[in-house]
């Protein structure tokens, strides 16, 4: 059988840079007291580009790198909590913009699991079929459901999008060793963004959505705990163990989540690359932004295992366990 490899990784993050110090105009808040409680220095904010916007760049990065053409490109998975439209998908936005006529193109929401979850499925459709090359990003534009007034929220996010070209692969030295993903829908009112509220009588109003709001302490006891669990299934399926797994890519919500998984699991933080301090909470878009900077910046390389496990909204956890 043949094995699943990422040909490319790439990410794109909007150019502005909102600080810390800068939110105390808007709010009451100190970089100090988001610092220590989030380990956030700052977020890039769009300005002009929507999420198909920034996921274009990523997907141009992605076969730029890999020297693939577009027409090539069978399967495009999107993942995203904040689309331009309900309909089209950003998937769809991006495939044409690509002009990678022969793609399958669709979103997926799963909030900050999304790209976990992206991958996944796109592992399973190339695997099941005739196709050779998936493309899988994640792209949010969260600024654009947060109220900038709330500091319980708006410290906490910010824009961006990552991704991975996948591709059919003869080499048995890199692939997807296992995998977990669950979903925990009795805790779906624990993060919500952009919910609909439904007016009674006909004709209805027009339809309003609501910004981001999050039950903080309950998200950190659901991730301290379940995203433990989540590596360790994945690591059962994988038949390997903690100590051979060189990096934990983990989903960028809180440091102290991070800090707190790492302990659950009694490894060192050294195994744990950090950047939410540069970027914040980017949801879907956090693990491929991650991933990307990580093999950039040679943290991540060929042959080394990885743990790349997502965590959020739904509440849902998934983690893969693979070989680069």
């Amino acid at each position: 059988m043949q094995n699943i490899k990422i040909i490319s990784t790439a990410s794109y993050t909007p150019p502005q840079v909102v600080t810390n110090n800068e939110l105390t105009t808007l709010m009451d808040t100190s970089d100090e007291w988001i610092k220590s409680r989030t380990g956030i220095s700052q977020r890039c904010i769009s300005q002009d580009e929507n999420t198909s916007g920034l996921a274009f760049k990523v997907a141009k990065q992605l076969l730029q790198k890999a020297l693939v053409s577009a027409d090539k490109v069978d399967l495009i998975i999107i993942a995203t909590m904040s689309p331009d439209a309900y309909t089209p998908s950003t998937a769809a936005i991006v495939q044409g913009l690509l002009g990678a006529g022969n793609a399958i193109a669709f979103d997926i929401s799963a909030a900050c699991t999304g790209f976990v979850y992206a991958y996944n499925i796109a592992e399973l459709m190339l695997r099941s079929s005739e196709m050779r090359t998936a493309m899988i990003i994640g792209a949010e534009v969260l600024s654009k459901l947060i109220d900038w007034h709330d500091r319980n929220t708006a410290v906490l996010f910010g824009d961006g999008a990552g991704g991975v070209l996948l591709q059919k692969s003869e080499d048995k030295t890199s692939g997807t060793l296992g995998q977990h993903w669950q979903t925990f829908g009795q805790l779906s009112n624990k993060i919500i963004a952009g919910q609909t509220n439904i007016a009674p009588g006909f004709p209805k109003d027009k339809t309003s959505l609501t910004t981001f709001s999050m039950a903080g302490r309950d998200v950190y006891r659901f991730a301290t705990h379940e995203v433990p669990n989540s590596i360790k299934q994945a690591m059962k399926t994988a038949h390997v163990n903690l100590n051979v797994i060189d990096h934990f890519l983990l989903h960028q919500a809180n440091v102290r989540i991070i800090r707190q998984i790492a302990k659950e699991l009694n490894q060192p933080l050294t195994k744990f690359p950090i950047n939410i301090d540069k970027y914040g909470n980017t949801a879907a878009a956090s693990e491929p932004i991650l991933l990307a900077e990580c093999v950039n910046a040679g943290v991540v390389k060929r042959g080394e295992i990885i743990a790349l496990s997502g965590f959020g909204g739904g509440l849902s956890v998934s983690t893969i366990i693979l070989k680069y």
